[in-house]
C-alpha cells in the first residue's frame, strides 16, 4: 500500500503545500510572496494539490505540519488548519521541524550546513547539520556578529540557508562562508522526513500539540499616527 501524506509549511512568508507518495512529491504548490498571505492561500492550495493529484482527502494516510521556529502568526495558521484537518479525516498529525527540512535543500558532500530564520533586529533562528542531515547543535535563537559560527568556519565550508542569510552575509566574511540566498522552507522537503516518520509511527497529540515559537510570542505596540 501507499502512503498519501500532505504537507503543511507556513512559517515563513513561503505558503507551501505538497502532496506525496512514499515519500516522493507529487504535486507542490507555494508562493513565495513577500507578504504573510497564508490565511488566503493555505486552504485554496490544500484544494489545489489534492485535485491535481487526483488524490481524496481521505485517502490521506497522515498530515504533516512544519512545526517551526518561525512566524509566529504564520506557525499558528499552519497548525491550525493541519490540527483541523487531522480531526475532520480521523488522520494522525506528523510534524517536522523547519529548520532540518531547510537543510535539505543543500546538497554537499563537505562541510556543515547553517540553516537559519530570520527573527528580529540581528538576531535568526538557527540550527547547525552535518552533510547527512544529522543535526549537530541544537536550534538557538542568536544575535549575529563577526564571529557568529567561527569555530566551523575554521575547520572547512559552512553553507548559509535561509531567509537569514541576509543578514549573516553583511557580517561574516570568511572565505569559507559560502550563502545560499532566496531560499525559505518549503513543503517540498517535507515529503522525504513526513514519511520516515509515518513509518516508526512518531506522530503527535493532535490536541495538545503546539508549534516550536522557540521564544514567546511578543506584541507590538501600533504606532501612534500623530
Amino acid at each position: 500500500m501507499s502512503t498519501y501524506i500532505l504537507n503543511i509549511e507556513t512559517a515563513t512568508t513561503n505558503c507551501s503545500v505538497s502532496l506525496s507518495k512514499d515519500g516522493e512529491t507529487l504535486v507542490l504548490k507555494e508562493d513565495y510572496d513577500k507578504n504573510y498571505s497564508h490565511a488566503e492561500r493555505l486552504h485554496v492550495y490544500i484544494d489545489a494539490v489534492l485535485k491535481e493529484a487526483k488524490i481524496s482527502s481521505k485517502h490521506l494516510d497522515a498530515i504533516a505540519i512544519s512545526k517551526g521556529p518561525g512566524s509566529y502568526t504564520g506557525l499558528r495558521i499552519g497548525v491550525s488548519a493541519a490540527k483541523g484537518l487531522c480531526f475532520a479525516l480521523d488522520k494522525p498529525l506528523i510534524s517536522v521541524p523547519t529548520l532540518e527540512a531547510l537543510a535539505h535543500q543543500v546538497k554537499t558532500n563537505d562541510g556543515v550546513i547553517v540553516a537559519m530564520l530570520d527573527a528580529r533586529r540581528m538576531e535568526v533562528y538557527a540550527a547547525i547539520f552535518d552533510v547527512n542531515y544529522n543535526q549537530i547543535r541544537e536550534t538557538q535563537a542568536q544575535i549575529l556578529d563577526e564571529t557568529s559560527f567561527s569555530d566551523c568556519l575554521k575547520k572547512g565550508k559552512v553553507y548559509f540557508i535561509g531567509n537569514g542569510v541576509e543578514k549573516s552575509k553583511k557580517l561574516i566574511t570568511h572565505p569559507n562562508a559560502v550563502f545560499i540566498e532566496n531560499k525559505l522552507p518549503s513543503a517540498n522537503e517535507m515529503s522525504l522526513l513526513a514519511c520516515n516518520k509515518y513509518k516508526i509511527s512518531d506522530t503527535e497529540d493532535v490536541a495538545y500539540f503546539e508549534p516550536y515559537y522557540l521564544k514567546d510570542f511578543v506584541a507590538l505596540k501600533p504606532k501612534s499616527k500623530s
